[in-house]
């Protein structure tokens, strides 16, 4: 029985945000912020909470230690309707954690694994998968026990019948090593941002990229900040503007926010560029409030704020 719309896998951390402070850090001196947020972290996190308030039935699945932050993780995921019991908890290692510095419109972010580094892809199981209509893949990059067999996760994703999708998102190390040929035809959607997206294909811009990937890639959504996104599907490239927002509070989580608004309508089998543009939509609206996932209350809220904010009626 499939009972779940979205399973997400990925990882889990609590974000300690620091906002209005005074410079740049610098070793051996101490800097003050006028401001201080502590709130559901993690690229998949604010990803599936923001999927689950537009209405789909998200499932998590990553890994926690058994501490205070777990129970933020837990109860805030599950304040906004998404399933957790299928997160695992270890004794082992300590829930992650990331420290968010603001800058205006960009940021500093320091991260400290922990349980992130060791859910391993057997864990995710056939009898999981089958359960799921469609599985999500977020930041790749900071599950060191899970990146290695990731293309063995989509084939058996592919053969349970899911349609799938990735973010990869940053990769700290920078090396920036996938499977591209392997791992793209099982992908159908694709979510990079144009960095990077350039930095996985070795491309200096997104047209050699997609000329290095075209014929093994299926769908790719290009997040490409204040210029939008790019939509690349049939050998065509479609491009759709940024909601911009004269009001941004902050950033963060703005191209989780994407896709979930994109991903939302995908499993309801609307059309790609209607898909972006909603993408761009819940981008938008992300930054309308401090944090991945604030902007999200419920639906009431993302409409008003998309009438008042946008001028547009969802």
């Amino acid at each position: 029985m499939k009972d779940i719309d979205v399973l997400v896998v990925g990882e889990l951390n609590v974000d300690i945000i620091l906002d209005q402070i005074d410079g740049l850090p610098e070793i051996g001196k101490e800097k003050i912020a006028k401001n201080l947020t502590v709130t559901l972290g993690s690229s998949s996190a604010i990803f599936a909470s923001n999927l689950s308030t537009l209405g789909a039935k998200v499932a998590f699945l990553g890994k926690i230690g058994i501490d205070n932050h777990a129970e933020i993780v837990k109860n805030s995921l599950q304040e906004k309707g998404v399933r957790t019991d299928l997160i695992l908890d270890t004794n082992e290692h300590k829930t992650g954690l990331t420290i968010v510095m603001n800058y205006d419109m960009d940021r500093a972010n320091i991260t400290y694994p922990g349980a992130m580094d060791y859910l391993l892809e057997q864990e995710i199981t056939d009898e999981i998968l089958l359960r799921a209509k469609h599985l999500h893949l977020s930041s790749v990059f900071l599950q060191l026990g899970l990146k290695d067999n990731i293309v063995n996760l989509f084939k058996r994703a592919k053969k349970a019948g899911l349609t799938t999708s990735l973010d990869p998102q940053w990769d700290p190390a920078e090396k920036w090593e996938l499977d591209l040929e392997h791992l793209l035809p099982l992908v159908d959607v694709f979510l990079p941002n144009s960095k990077e997206f350039q930095y996985i294909t070795g491309s200096n811009d997104v047209a050699t990229g997609l000329e290095k990937v075209k014929n093994i890639a299926n769908i790719i959504v290009i997040k490409d900040g204040e210029h939008g996104a790019h939509l690349w599907h049939n050998k065509t490239l479609t491009t759709k503007p940024a909601f911009n927002n004269p009001t941004v509070a902050d950033c963060i989580g703005a191209g989780d926010s994407f896709d979930a608004g994109f991903i939302s309508q995908f499993i309801q089998g609307k059309e790609l560029v209607d898909c972006l543009v909603y993408g761009n939509m819940m981008g938008a609206i992300n930054t309308t409030k401090s944090g991945g996932t604030t902007a999200f209350e419920n639906v009431q809220k993302i409409k008003t704020i998309a009438k008042e904010q946008f001028s547009i009626n969802l």
